[in-house]
């Protein structure tokens, strides 16, 4: 019996990802394990296995293929003894792969199954047709027409397969007058979210030929959804405090001057970022009621500091995630950094590399910025803004000296972390930078 292999879901949160290379062909023999494609989502490039052996029989989407939705038919595998030309004219009818673009839904359309958990190539039972009221089935689009006439679908008597309501019943009960009303919503749903300007009140704005169209590359729209419902749904609680760093620039040079040699070079080397990631990791220990997450039914605490360091790449950015970073030594921290920073850029990062966290760091201060207010990207409830460092004047016992200092903004989600806890996991945050040597203990 042939076998399918279906797009892969490389994360709980991909819809569609780009086929971008296939490492077999038609006619190779695969085995479990085997490597057999390239999918690029938002964020990386990953691997997919086979789950099953046999031999490709049939390629159904062509390496390049952009927008290619979770559990969409991609390939198929004749099995052991099974006739290829056979298996490739009988695979299953999964929906075909086609580059995302917007388009009434469409009566056969069939929505996707539910994400695999792991990102290898998998021969899943056929995606059921989403149930209505009474248990019958309905298509995208008798919903959408339902819906709109104010009918109850659930009412409507399907003519399709297995009983499914399709647009031709919902338009006969609407004709016979058959169909009832629908029953009101128990509470009234939330408004849409609001959209920006269309491309054409835009363009109307600027003289032709003054400007060029560049299509959103999925990174571009995945950071603008995220954060648009980010503002949309946190209420935002700014704190800043300045902190110097004259003691800590100090234990930075002796750490790194001590460092042993591997391979002829540092076995080490901190960065100013490394001491604050460890600092804000031992802060969330320290003030534990800030290092938690919102839900609408519990306050989800964290029992360890998992913390995101976001990292400019082309097109966006991308947070890897330093886990248990109050366990772990400065050293360590700098080259598990060095280690995500290099393969992020390169879009090698895994999603269990880059996806969750309990708070966030971002550092603009070596692009010359003295302070700014970031972001909380959920499920974090905080995040810390990091300034420049510079030389200032300040008054220290009646007498002006001067001090190395950055300004740092912690962004908090105020259902779960109000202006005074804020306050006081900035404190023990400026307390670690200050007397650095609380580190290393």
């Amino acid at each position: 019996m042939p076998i399918n292999i279906t797009m892969p879901a490389l994360s709980p949160t991909m819809e569609e990802g780009n086929l971008a290379k296939w490492l077999v062909k038609e006619g190779d023999t695969v085995k479990s394990g085997d490597v057999i494609a390239e999918i690029e989502t938002d964020k990386a490039t990953m691997e997919v296995e086979a789950v099953d052996e046999g031999v490709v029989a049939k390629i159904v989407v062509p390496a390049g293929t952009e927008g290619v939705k979770v559990n969409s038919l991609i390939a198929i595998l004749a099995a052991d003894g099974e006739d290829v030309s056979a298996a490739a004219a009988g695979g299953g009818s999964a929906p075909k792969a086609e580059a995302k673009q917007a388009e009434a839904p469409k009566e056969a359309e069939k929505p996707a199954a539910a994400p695999a958990p792991t990102p290898v190539a998998s021969a899943p039972a056929a995606a059921s047709p989403p149930r209505v009221g009474n248990g019958l089935f309905s298509s995208p689009l008798a919903r959408r027409i339902a819906r709109e006439a104010g009918i109850d679908i659930s009412a409507v008597s399907g003519s399709g397969p297995h009983g499914r309501v399709v647009k031709s019943d919902v338009e006969k009960a609407l004709a016979s007058g058959g169909a009832k009303p629908a029953a009101a919503a128990p509470a009234a749903a939330p408004a849409a979210a609001p959209k920006g300007m269309s491309e054409d009140a835009v363009l109307k704005l600027f003289d032709e030929g003054s400007y060029e169209l560049v299509p959103h590359d999925g990174m571009r729209k995945t950071i603008a959804k995220r954060l648009q419902e980010s503002k949309q749904t946190i209420p935002h609680f700014y704190v800043s405090v300045d902190v110097e760093l004259d003691a800590l620039l100090a234990l930075r040079a002796q750490i790194n001057g001590s460092a042993p040699e591997k391979d002829g070079k540092p076995a080490y080397k901190l960065s100013v970022n490394d001491m604050v990631i460890k600092a804000m990791a031992l802060a969330l220990r320290d003030v534990p009621d800030a290092n938690v997450s919102w839900t609408d039914t519990n306050m989800v605490k964290h029992k360890h500091a998992d913390v995101g360091v976001a990292v400019s790449i082309p097109g966006g950015l991308i947070t890897p995630i330093i886990r248990k970073a109050e366990t772990k030594s400065l050293s360590a921290i700098s080259n598990e950094m060095k280690d995500l920073g290099k393969r992020a850029k390169e879009r090698k990062l895994k999603p269990e590399e880059y996806q969750g966290g309990t708070t966030a760091v971002s550092n603009m201060g070596m692009m010359g910025v003295s302070n700014f207010a970031a972001v909380v990207n959920p499920p974090h409830a905080t995040i810390l803004a990091v300034g420049a460092g510079t030389e200032r004047v300040v008054v220290k016992k009646g007498q002006m000296v001067i001090v190395n200092a950055m300004t740092v903004t912690l962004s908090t989600d105020h259902r779960c972390v109000d202006g005074a806890l804020g306050a006081e996991l900035l404190g023990a945050f400026k307390r670690y930078i200050e007397s650095p040597m609380g580190m290393l203990v």
